[in-house]
């Protein structure tokens, strides 16, 4: 714990994240308050906007990176929804006095959105993951859901954001499909960063970091069971997936996460400026 502490005495001073109406602060980062019915009738009145914009999905570890990175906190202030992602965040908020909804991760929400966007007739895009996989998953997505339309599907090339030309025709990929709904699976925090530089360029209405979400439903990789998932143990499930990529996110750098509950208990979150 006191190494904790100590990581947390040294986060980047930068502008304070403003509050975002619906949301509850959880360690000094504002998460939505909503279940997954508030969460479709906030995506349709964006719909039928027509203005572009994006979503995030707070875990322990972007609540980590929140306070260690000025671009995440820039990203948190220009999506106009933060999802709770895990069941860890929802105990943390219970603990603090700020009950939260309901669980609404990026993978969760692939399956569940569309669904939704089969019944609204709107459209979704599929982008990112492996060579593939996003044609793969829209593909599952269609045959379980039929009247689901698929706007398009692209996977980009690994580090097509540091190439102008790449990350020029995946964006023109999107564009020229006009989606509803696009899924961006590039990983954390990849994905929210690209969406804080181009989704208004993108012209979505709603766009949304969905982390491994395609590749659960293209069936590249196996999700937790719902057991697991129940008594927050998912990152466990990962871990022991992927150990080499993912033991010093979840067993080093997470470790400020009950650090900076404590500091909100007691009433010492950070605050940037």
């Amino acid at each position: 714990m006191a190494e904790a502490v100590s990581a947390a005495d040294q986060l980047e001073m930068e502008p304070e994240v403003p509050d975002k109406p619906g949301h509850e602060r959880v360690c000094g980062v504002p998460v939505a308050r909503m279940d997954f019915q508030d969460l479709c009738m906030a995506i349709g009145e964006r719909i039928q906007q027509r203005a572009p914009g994006f979503i995030v999905t707070p875990n322990v570890d972007h609540i980590c990176l929140f306070h260690r990175r000025a671009d995440i906190r820039a990203a948190y202030r220009e999506a106009f929804l933060a999802l709770p992602d895990g069941v860890p965040l929802l105990w943390a908020a219970r603990f603090l006095g700020r009950p939260l909804k309901e669980k609404l991760s990026g993978s969760d929400l692939v399956p569940m959105l569309s669904a939704w966007a089969a019944e609204e007739g709107h459209s979704v895009f599929c982008f990112g993951a492996a060579e593939g996989v996003a044609e793969k998953a829209a593909r599952k997505l269609r045959e379980q859901y039929p009247a689901l339309k698929v706007a398009g599907c692209y996977s980009p090339p690994v580090g097509f954001e540091r190439d102008p030309v790449e990350n020029e025709r995946a964006m023109s990929a999107i564009r020229s499909a006009n989606p509803d709904i696009c899924f961006v699976a590039l990983g954390s925090p990849k994905q929210e960063l690209w969406l804080l530089r181009h989704s208004k360029d993108l012209g979505v209405p709603v766009s949304l970091g969905i982390g491994a979400g395609l590749d659960f439903v293209a069936g590249k990789v196996r999700r937790a069971p719902r057991c697991v998932q129940r008594i927050g143990l998912e990152w466990l499930w990962r871990l022991l997936q992927e150990p080499r990529r993912l033991w010093r996110r979840y067993l080093v750098e997470d470790a400020l996460f009950l650090s900076l509950v404590w500091r909100d208990f007691r009433g010492t979150t950070p605050v940037h400026r």
